[in-house]
């Protein structure tokens, strides 16, 4: 370093050690008043020429003036002055406590750990029936609920949800629709195929048409020429063969091992009971505050279980009552002995309910049906008949008797503790071949006591017959149908035998019919319905 840079740091420092250890001057009102200090002055001196630096002798220094104004501690509590001096106090400083980790766990033998097991999936979920909902809502038509006349004759208000207005006339349309679009693509374009004439085949053969699926249905010898040209109007490639419907399905089901077909029949998968599932729904928007929905159990007894499933997430207070043949008790006697019968001695009319032998009640459908169904009734065949006519009669509709099994629970008085409440009947199909719903009304027109059948001994006198049409007349009866028979009896070589059908309003009308014949002529007799 050379001379004049000594020079320079030496004047420099000089000034400092000056402004540092020389006295300070008091504030000025003018100034202001902080706390400790701001300004450079009073916090190390005023630079003042000639200032004197004190050098320290054996390690210790003058006395050296305090920082702060003694006058300026008042501010903050300070009244003691010490000349100068600065007083020291003993601060105390709190720590917090130190945490202490708690001792890890003992290790424990895994027998100690108690498993506790999931519980089991739901097979039937409201989120899969409402999905279905929304899926099949473009192609499935909304059915109407309406109010039924027969509300006032029996002291309740009837809904009918007519799930028999359907393209093919019955409710299972909704779970086939379901499960063909749930289907692969690679299922889709290699096909599907049927092999049972029944609602669920023909809904197949609709729905599968107008998805663009090639479906094929394998039908017995005996199913009627009328169901074959049904099959082929709805798109579906039919194929005869066998004698009876196990050879149908044995023929189907190696059909399709062979080309890779999707062998289809009606089963309690949760995607066709999802389906079936949509009609609560409907049901429950519909008909506000309903109290009571009556369902027919019929069949694989899917749309009966799904539809309980539905009402009760939406209210668990809607009583769902279950409707099955009483010559087919399948449901009602398992749920007596607790599990799903899977054969049931039981010989029920094919004509009218189908093959009831091959049917049988699954392990899903079987437990949701005990958890969520109220109650399940057996309705006579006679009480079907008379609920089809009802049909006919006062709704202007045709049904079968699968789809008035709940009507005539109530025509029957099974149910009295529905008086008064808003009851839904759900009917669920409507295929009958023509002849056979002729048959049918017949013989409901008989069992409503509306058609009677006598014969009566006349003599051979000339207007015997005519006075007894002359009654028949006075009585304002239809005569439907009469046979004349002569020498029937060889005890009665004078008297001829007559057979009559005469048809009558009402069952009050026939009763006096019976009375007015019964005086007249002692030895008629009625023949049993």
């Amino acid at each position: 370093m050379n001379f004049a840079a000594q020079l320079f740091y030496s004047s420099y420092l000089n000034e400092r050690l000056e402004r540092l250890f020389s006295p300070r001057p008091a504030i000025k009102d003018s100034e202001e008043n902080d706390p400790f200090w701001e300004r450079e002055e009073l916090r190390l001196g005023p630079s003042l020429p000639g200032g004197s630096y004190k050098p320290v002798c054996n390690g210790a220094v003058g006395r050296r003036p305090t920082l702060i104004e003694p006058e300026r501690l008042k501010d903050f509590g300070e009244e003691e002055l010490l000349n100068g001096d600065i007083k020291y106090h003993q601060t105390s400083v709190t720590v917090t406590p130190e945490m202490k980790l708690m001792d890890p766990p003992k290790t424990r033998r895994v027998s100690e750990f108690r498993i506790i097991p999931k519980p089991p999936a739901q097979f039937l979920r409201f989120e899969d029936i409402s999905a279905a909902a929304f899926t099949i809502q473009s192609a499935i038509q909304k059915t109407p609920c309406t109010y039924s006349r027969l509300s006032k004759q029996y002291g309740m208000e009837i809904f009918l949800k007519k799930e028999h207005l359907h393209y093919t006339g019955s409710v299972k349309e909704r779970g086939v629709l379901y499960l063909l679009t749930s289907l692969t693509q690679e299922q889709q374009r290699k096909g599907v195929i049927v092999a049972t004439d029944c609602n669920f085949s023909m809904a197949v053969a609709h729905h599968a048409t107008e998805l663009k699926i090639p479906v094929f249905a394998i039908m017995p010898s005996s199913c009627s020429s009328p169901r074959l040209r049904t099959y082929r109007d709805y798109g579906a490639m039919v194929i005869s063969y066998g004698g009876t419907g196990h050879d149908s399905q044995n023929h189907a089901r190696h059909l399709a091992k062979e080309n890779g077909y999707l062998y289809l029949e009606e089963d309690e998968s949760a995607v066709y009971l999802a389906g079936l599932g949509t009609v609560g729904m409907e049901i429950f928007d519909q008909v506000p505050k309903v109290d009571a929905v009556v369902i027919p159990a019929a069949g694989q007894y899917g749309l009966l279980a799904s539809t309980a499933a539905a009402l009760k997430y939406l209210n668990s207070q809607i009583l769902v009552i279950g409707v099955e043949p009483e010559g087919f008790p399948l449901l009602l006697q398992s749920l007596k002995t607790d599990g799903p019968i899977k054969n049931l001695h039981s010989n029920p009319n094919k004509k009218l309910y189908g093959d009831f032998n091959e049917r049988s009640l699954g392990a899903n459908t079987f437990h949701l049906s005990k958890k969520l169904i109220n109650k399940v009734i057996p309705v006579s065949e006679e009480d079907s008949l008379v609920a089809m006519l009802r049909f006919q009669e006062v709704e202007h509709s045709t049904v079968d008797t699968v789809g008035a099994m709940g009507l005539a629970a109530i025509l029957a008085g099974q149910l009295p503790e529905l008086r008064g409440k808003k009851v839904v009947v759900v009917v669920s199909s409507a295929n009958m071949e023509p002849d056979l719903v002729r048959q049918c009304v017949d013989r409901a027109l008989v069992l409503d006591d509306r058609v009677s059948k006598f014969s009566v001994q006349l003599g051979e006198w000339p207007g015997d017959m005519a006075k007894l049409l002359d009654v028949l007349s006075r009585e304002d009866v239809r005569l439907l149908d009469v046979c004349h028979r002569r020498h029937s009896d060889k005890s009665d070589v004078f008297k001829a035998k007559v057979e009559c059908v005469v048809e009558t309003r009402d069952k009050t009308q026939s009763t006096q019919l019976r009375k007015t014949l019964n005086e007249r002529y002692p030895s008629i007799c009625w023949l049993d319905r």
